[in-house]
Order: C-alpha cells, then sequence, then structure tokens
C-alpha cells in the first residue's frame, strides 16, 4: 500500500482537487492522510463535503488528523509519517495535482530500479493549476554531491520505500526548505534518489508564493549550504553558483 500525505493549511481553494486526482488515480492501493495544520478557513468543510459523496468504502481510505495549532509544513507531514500504515511514502502537496497514472508508474519504476527514494518530472502550472508548458526534467539518479548544486526534487514527486529506508530519515526539520534539507539528509546516508523522466505532477505556483520569491529561495539555499550542511565557503560559493545557473535556466 501506498501512504499518502497532504499537510493542509487553509487550502479551501485547490484541496478538493488534489483529492479528485487522487481518488481517480488508476493504482488503487493507497491511503490518503490529511493532516490539517490549524485551518482558519473552510478546508476542512470542503473536505467533509468531498467524501460524503462516496461510499464508506472508499472514505475509509482517508484519514483527516486535525493539528490543535498551526506548526507548519514539516511537522504536519511528520504527524502523517507516525500515522502511516503503507510500505510506500508518497508526499503531496495541498494544492499540487498528479496526473491519475502517477502512482501506478513511479510504484514500477521504483520497483524496477530496487530504490528506496525516486521523484519524477513535473510542469509548472498556474492559479488554476493549468499547465504553463515550462517542465522540470529530471537526471536519471542523483547522489548526495550531486544533489546540492540543484534543486530538482520536487515534494509531490517523490516515492519511498520503507522497506529500504529508515522512516525517521524521512522526518523532516523545522527549517524552510524542509523538504529540500530532508533529500540532502537522505542522500548523504549513502541513498540514491532515481529520477523516472515523466511529467507526472502540475506544480501550482499562484503569484506572489514563497517558492516564487527569488530573494527568499537565494537565502533558503544559501542557509542550507552554511548551517544545515556546514559546507565550507568554498564547497558553498561552487555550489551555489551551479545551483543559480540551473534555476536561471529551468524558469526561462
Amino acid at each position: 500500500m501506498i501512504t499518502i500525505v497532504v499537510p493542509i493549511f487553509n487550502a479551501e481553494k485547490y484541496i478538493v482537487e488534489t483529492m479528485e486526482r487522487v481518488f481517480n488515480q488508476t493504482y488503487p492501493d493507497w491511503e490518503l492522510l490529511l493532516i490539517d495544520d490549524g485551518s482558519t478557513d473552510g478546508s476542512i468543510n470542503k473536505i467533509k463535503e468531498f467524501l460524503a459523496g462516496f461510499p464508506a468504502a472508499k472514505q475509509d481510505k482517508v484519514k483527516l488528523i486535525l493539528k490543535e495549532k498551526n506548526e507548519g509544513a514539516a511537522k504536519a507531514r511528520n504527524t502523517g509519517l507516525d500515522n502511516a500504515k503503507g510500505q510506500y511514502i508518497a508526499f503531496l502537496d495541498s494544492d499540487d495535482l498528479w496526473h491519475y497514472g502517477k502512482l501506478e508508474k513511479q510504484l514500477a519504476f521504483i520497483k524496477e530500479k530496487e530504490a528506496a527514494f525516486t521523484f519524477t518530472a513535473y510542469e509548472f502550472g498556474d492559479e488554476k493549476a493549468r499547465g504553463t508548458g515550462k517542465f522540470v526534467f529530471v537526471p536519471p539518479s542523483l547522489t548526495y554531491r550531486k544533489a546540492l548544486s540543484r534543486t530538482t526534487i520536487f515534494t509531490s514527486t517523490t516515492l519511498f520505500d520503507l522497506a529500504k529506508i529508515d522512516k525517521e530519515l524521512l522526518k523532516m526539520p523545522e527549517v524552510k526548505s524542509e523538504d529540500t534539507a530532508t533529500w540532502w539528509r537522505i542522500l548523504r546516508h549513502g541513498y540514491t534518489a532515481y529520477g523516472l523522466n515523466e511529467v507526472t505532477t502540475i506544480y501550482r505556483r499562484p503569484k506572489g508564493s514563497l517558492s516564487a520569491n527569488k530573494l527568499e529561495a537565494v537565502k533558503r539555499i544559501w542557509f542550507l549550504y552554511r548551517k544545515a550542511e556546514k559546507l565550507k565557503l568554498l564547497d558553498s560559493l561552487c555550489n551555489f553558483t551551479l545551483w543559480a545557473a540551473r534555476a536561471t535556466i529551468r524558469r526561462l
């Protein structure tokens, strides 16, 4: 079974569409863990209204976990990991969309590679998740050293096999860009991430989102180099230069 972990915070505009894509996956053996991180909008009502339209057997595949206060995406995902029952873990953000064959194709891929950690290509979407024609294609594999100079691994495209990797390694730290920090930590422990170079996901990027703020992205990546990974200044500069070049090309 694949456990799908979705952190939610004030996602009433997007969560139903995201859930629809999960419910219509061609691979049927999944559980969906929705971790509400103290939403103050109508997210919970939207989820309940959506589920009410399905028979009990389908509703039972979904678990809604309500946190008492907002603690951030990292802690929300970690709560999901603590409650996961599946052998495989897939992360999905509450505003992103999967193509319908995503889970089936990626599960076949992770088994073919006998891998613990996989990720896929994706397409940038606008506010309404309409594809913009800007794609991020991925390399066949990434080691720790290679991953430091690129942020190719997108959270909503990842799939992990808990039979091959300790769940604790997937727990995310409370830092900005907690997902990238997690991927680097996993790779630093000797794992290789394998890339399926097929677009499976639409990365919704509303105007003004954190990921769209270039200056903030620069600050976050530099913090990870110097504080999280504790790289020397020269190593940090070298990796930063390559990262900036690739990030610029990716957005052209």
